[in-house]
């Protein structure tokens, strides 16, 4: 499976751990966002981007890091089928797919350890709509179907 991912300056600590984990998971991972050599990239540039290939189809997921994750959620729900979700508990992560197909992960650096944020973005990566929720999973297809047509 292939990431977008971005993270910006406040984040990069949390950045290194989760690529290298998703690298050593055999996923490909395209980054966005600043790095330990540029770390001048603001998070609203980097969302933008990553959000922009995400449109375009050059991933199936996305993984997005700021010092809350919410700066970074604000941005990438503005793009059409961009389903993001900011999440600070691996349930959450499993549940804003579970429940909502969310496409993109935000999560803040300020609020997530290394270890903690790995295990968020496995069951996030691994979760498919209905998972769990199997009384549910007739309704949730349909709720998906529906917000799909919701245009703001």
């Amino acid at each position: 499976m292939k990431i977008v991912f971005a993270a910006d300056p406040f984040a990069l600590s949390l950045r290194k751990a989760i690529v290298e984990h998703l690298k050593s998971k055999g996923y490909e991972v395209v980054d966005y966002g600043a790095s330990e050599e540029n770390t001048e990239i603001p998070y609203f540039d980097s969302c933008v981007k990553a959000c922009e290939a995400l449109q375009r189809g050059e991933a199936e997921r996305g993984i997005l890091l700021c010092g809350t994750g919410m700066g970074m959620n604000q941005i990438a729900n503005r793009f059409e089928g961009v389903r993001a979700a900011v999440v600070e508990s691996v349930f959450a992560a499993k549940m804003c797919r579970a429940i909502n197909d969310s496409n993109v992960l935000c999560m803040g650096a300020m609020i997530w350890g290394d270890w903690m944020a790995c295990e968020a973005v496995d069951v996030f990566l691994n979760t498919k709509l209905g998972d769990g929720l199997e009384d549910l999973k007739e309704f949730l297809e349909e709720a998906a179907k529906k917000v799909a047509k919701i245009n703001p």
